[in-house]
């Protein structure tokens, strides 16, 4: 299958069409467009909740409806499904509004979180030729050279609604962003079977039996992890609870208020809420999932102490990698076939492929080229190894990358944008760890020849001001060398290096 965007950017599916009807033939994949899976929903039981927020409540029939207005303001700009449509909404009733919109429009969804800055956000709808933007906050591309963006609209744009018809479920539905270990963010495509059905199955084994599933989400549905905000609502039939901003207090107070059956987040959200001192009631939570970084065992224990609930770790990343502990076992649980399967390579390097593994790359070939394999495998960057009942083990990265407080920042991007600093000859930044965030990164730097290396104040200004660094991917720590230390191979060794830093926390 390939598919052609009215801008030009072609998205071909990496995987052999006879795998995609096998899946499709086994029942892990509905065959169905993700507007057609929430209408299927919204017609069986109309005003059920759909989203809940602070703000206020809708239900099926109004989130429905309102998606098909705003798609029709769309098509009325002259928008299909031949584009690319950007989401940049917060947490909230109009981020929900917003995708199932493009769905009903049958066009592809490209959400990118809030939190990235005016060089990520045009990246992605520069490289992605987005033709239009739904936002809440227009400023945010106000003088960005983007010629493919034709139309920015706000959630709440009202025209005639749209008479959604089928879309083909193996057609591109929603690319998945992530800063992965690249220059610049990630985008991956993925189908409607592979958000749908994959994604839709993987939120399946993280809910278990739930009758009526009520997910609370700290993470931006504009995540990859987030994303099973979506699937939630078309697939399972669920309740969305949303907060627009995590901070723990409330967090615990939305549990106390609007009885989730399920908790969303990642290791640093849940240990912030677990210590925090608090007679909120949390007993409606059935399971607590952990995913976006890695879950150290003295959270796991407070949480679990906490909540009196299992807790579910997830393995996985946008680029197509899943396995998680919803069905018990050590590491990080047992593939699922249902999902993605899990093969080692001959180095040990995790490769995954199943009915949620996405097409390919967005305008990227050279990441298609390295990480993706014949037949459609994905390569993780990860090493791993197989216990002797199955259950896989994560034993070490391949791709280094940072992760504080579940979210990935590339050193790579951070070291080429301090290495245009007047006074740094050589820099590399590794990871330093944080009993709080996981991880927090520190930049490691060389002076040249008779000037002062710069303070960590002074490179921080000079990466925001100057270079336009959001700031969750600022070094936090500085360690000034004489010269950083090399491998046996002559490059830099960063074993030492992160020992060194170490120092610094």
């Amino acid at each position: 299958m390939t598919w052609t965007s009215a801008q030009g950017v072609t998205l071909r599916d990496l995987v052999p069409a006879a795998d995609r009807r096998r899946w499709v033939a086994a029942g892990h994949c509905p065959d169905v467009d993700l507007f057609s899976l929430y209408c299927r929903h919204e017609a069986a039981d109309p005003y059920r909740p759909a989203v809940v927020t602070a703000a206020g409540t809708v239900n099926r029939a109004e989130l429905g409806e309102r998606a098909r207005r705003l798609a029709g303001t769309l098509r009325d700009a002259g928008h299909g499904r031949t584009d690319v449509v950007g989401v940049r909404i917060p947490n909230g009733i109009d981020a929900v509004v917003a995708e199932l919109a493009v769905a009903a429009l049958g066009a592809v969804a490209l959400p990118i979180p809030c939190g990235r800055g005016h060089r990520d956000t045009a990246s992605l709808l520069r490289r992605s030729r987005a033709g239009a933007l739904l936002t809440t906050d227009p400023a945010a591309v106000r003088g960005l050279d983007l010629p493919d963006l034709r139309t920015v609209l706000a959630p709440d744009a009202r025209g005639d609604a749209v008479r959604a018809g089928p879309v083909d479920a193996e057609a591109p539905a929603r690319i998945l962003v992530s800063s992965g270990s690249e220059h610049e963010p990630k985008m991956v495509a993925y189908s409607h079977n592979a958000v749908g059905g994959g994604r839709g199955n993987y939120a399946a084994a993280l809910y278990g039996d739930t009758a009526e599933v009520r997910a609370l989400v700290l993470v931006p549905l504009s995540s990859s992890y987030g994303s099973l905000g979506l699937v939630t609502l078309v697939r399972q039939g669920g309740t969305l609870v949303l907060l627009e901003r995590f901070e723990p207090a409330a967090a615990l107070a939305a549990v106390d208020r609007y009885r989730p059956t399920h908790l969303l987040g990642v290791p640093t959200m849940l240990r912030r809420m677990a210590e925090l001192p608090t007679d909120a009631d949390t007993s409606s939570l059935r399971t607590v999932v952990s995913s976006a970084a890695a879950l150290a065992p003295e959270t796991d224990a407070a949480v679990r102490a906490r909540f009196g609930c299992p807790v579910v770790n997830v393995y996985g990343s946008s680029d197509g990698v899943n396995c998680h502990t919803a069905r018990g076992g050590a590491g990080v649980g047992f593939p699922d076939p249902a999902v993605a399967a899990v093969r080692l390579g001959a180095d040990g390097e995790i490769q995954c492929r199943g009915p949620m593994t996405p097409l390919c790359y967005v305008g990227a070939p050279e990441l298609d080229a390295a990480y993706r394999l014949p037949g459609g495998w994905v390569r993780s960057g990860d090493r791993g190894r197989f216990d002797a009942d199955g259950s896989l083990h994560v034993v070490e990265r391949i791709r280094q990358v940072v992760i504080r407080g579940g979210y990935t920042i590339s050193p790579a991007e951070v070291e080429r944008l301090i290495g245009g600093h007047p006074a740094v000859s050589d820099v590399a930044c590794v990871p330093v760890p944080d009993p709080d965030l996981g991880e927090r990164l520190c930049a490691c730097v060389v002076a040249r020849n008779g000037v002062t290396a710069p303070d960590l104040a002074e490179l921080t200004a000079f990466l925001t001001a100057r270079r336009g660094l959001e700031p969750r991917k600022l070094p936090e720590h500085l360690l000034v060398l004489d010269a950083l230390p090399l491998g046996p191979t002559g490059k830099v060794c960063r074993h030492t290096l992160t020992r060194l830093a170490a120092g610094t926390g």
